[in-house]
């Protein structure tokens, strides 16, 4: 999901479950699964949900137009792939017949259109009200200039649902997989107001599973398998168990005492367990970066001084030191294995090998771009705070990068650089309110597509918490999503010239994608990360001994 995501313990708000291969399972229980959840479910209101462990558990319950199998986009509520106007900007779904809510009640287009109209309206006060943005009058609706009637969504029929778009977003499909395109049932939302979302009894279920007994803040909750949900016979999973665990050593306890199926382990953890079978790592869609304000900071206007900082971080050594997770360097924003062209190769494959420079560990370099970059400055030292998040975690990569960083000294030019850890929460905000000179942070997106991350970098933009700023990347940028918003080759080659401009530039400075380590059952078969970052269960099942 696209959202600013927690550096902690085993990225705790991005904990989600890895498939695993191979071997027989120590497991009793082979009609389910006991997972390890990074947090609490903070809502289960498809308008509301802005975090990962929510969003799993909407993945598991709801049933959208659509759901990746794999890396395959297949029809869910719909009932085969929409039907597509000349100019791509209106999209005809014909829904499956019979398909129910687990109440019994008939799943419709109405509901499609009630939930996305609710979403967009500024009553609901959604956080993902601006992704409906270039659906038609979603702005001004979101604005509060228009009636959320006005959306440019229709329901002609129970079965037929239609959405008109104000240009074409050739990522639209993969889009409605995030889960505030769910339908929502009205009469829950009627019957319950604030409350929807915020208990079981108060939601009603499409998808593969439902839960009971989930109160809001249970450390604990259980899904189990939808008799009602469409392709129930592909539900080899009868029941998830889901419980919190935030310490990745309980956690490794938990999964060696046979209490948990699969865990997430980090550090120490995860490198005496890496020859175990059922040690997997995995590259999560989620980029960390590190954020530079120049309006705060004058030397960051200087790109052979942002250069330098790039340069003059070990990023492999950094991963091996500090994180050891299955992290790996990155040279771009964008997410590896994420997004592919017609002929299968991966979007961050060209700008990698363009920008490797930049992100290369190159001390001796650095200091020379450094001293170059100071003395046009006009100064001889540049003093300024990184922020990072107060886990331990955080507090080991602010050390680390605070050693590597001011090793730019030379008897030419000083770097001192201060270090601030400070609630999670707390470094959002001051991200956001730009009094930050200079912020580890990361990304994860809505939808698997390089827009998701690049979109946020251009002049202006509300996710721009370093307010970089670049005529070219903007022009770049508009014209994958206007004049060459339909034309894919021209598209993917826009978004690939800005990704590499990004990085050449040093407007942002990659560090490493967040990679998992996990110990899963080796019985556990047929799970996969999507390139949504969910997790499918459909099809899922656990061998028997």
């Amino acid at each position: 999901m696209k959202k600013k995501i927690l550096m902690g313990a085993a990225a705790a708000a991005l904990t989600v479950l890895l498939a695993a291969c191979g071997g027989k399972s120590s497991s009793s229980n082979t009609s389910s699964v006991r997972i390890m959840a990074g947090d609490i479910i903070n809502t289960m209101d498809a308008a509301q949900a802005t975090d990962v462990i929510s969003g799993q558990a909407l993945a598991n319950t709801m049933s959208g137009l659509y759901r990746f199998h794999g890396n395959k986009l297949e029809p869910d509520m719909a009932a085969k792939m929409a039907t597509v106007s000349k100019d791509q900007k209106t999209y005809t779904f014909h829904l499956r017949k019979g398909t129910t809510w687990n109440d019994g009640k008939a799943v419709t287009a109405q509901d499609f259109a009630y939930s996305w109209r609710r979403a967009v309206d500024p009553a609901t006060k959604s956080q993902y009200a601006y992704i409906f943005s270039g659906i038609k009058n979603a702005d001004a609706i979101a604005n509060g200039k228009m009636d959320k009637s006005k959306l440019g969504v229709e329901a002609p029929n129970k079965s037929t649902f239609i959405v008109h778009l104000d240009k074409a977003m050739p990522y639209f499909e993969k889009m409605i997989t995030l889960q505030t395109f769910d339908p929502v049932e009205k009469s829950k939302v009627e019957k319950y107001g604030n409350k929807y979302g915020t208990s079981s009894k108060t939601i009603a279920f499409n998808g593969p599973y439902t839960m009971k007994g989930w109160s809001g803040s249970d450390q604990k909750w259980n899904e189990t398998k939808n008799p009602k949900y469409w392709d129930k016979k592909n539900i080899k999973i009868n029941k998830l168990s889901y419980q919190v665990v935030k310490d990745p050593s309980t956690a490794l306890n938990l999964y060696q005492d046979n209490k948990l199926d699969d865990v997430v382990l980090s550090g120490n953890d995860a490198q005496q367990m890496k020859n175990n079978p059922a040690f997997n790592n995995r590259a999560m869609n989620a980029t960390y970066y590190l954020e530079l304000n120049a309006n705060r900071i004058p030397a960051f206007k200087n790109e052979k001084v942002r250069q330098a900082i790039s340069m003059a971080i070990n990023r492999p050594d950094f991963i091996k030191q500090v994180l050891g997770n299955g992290s790996q360097p990155i040279s771009t924003v964008v997410a590896t294995k994420m997004m592919y062209n017609d002929k299968g190769e991966d979007f961050t494959t060209k700008p990698t090998k363009a920008v490797k420079q930049y992100t290369d560990y190159d001390l001796k370099g650095a200091r020379k771009l450094f001293s170059q970059g100071m003395k046009e400055v006009g100064s001889k030292s540049v003093n300024y705070t990184l922020t990072s998040d107060d886990t331990a975690l955080a507090k080991n990569t602010l050390e680390y990068l605070q050693n590597a960083l001011e090793k730019l000294s030379t008897s030419d030019a000083k770097m001192k650089v201060t270090t601030r850890s400070v609630p999670f929460k707390t470094r959002l905000q001051l991200s956001q309110d730009h009094k930050s000179d200079m912020v580890v942070t990361a990304w994860s997106p809505d939808f698997p597509d390089a827009i998701s991350f690049l979109s946020m970098f251009t002049t202006g933009a509300s996710y721009n918490d370093g307010q970089f700023s670049n005529a070219q990347y903007d022009k770049l940028i508009n014209a994958s999503s206007g004049v060459d918003a339909t034309n894919a080759d021209k598209r993917w080659n826009d978004m690939q010239q800005a990704s590499e401009l990004l990085t050449k530039t040093a407007g942002v400075i990659p560090l490493y994608q967040l990679g998992e380590s996990h110990l899963t059952r080796t019985s556990i078969k047929g799970m996969a990360i999507c390139p949504n970052g969910m997790i499918n269960f459909v099809g899922a099942h656990v061998d028997k001994k």
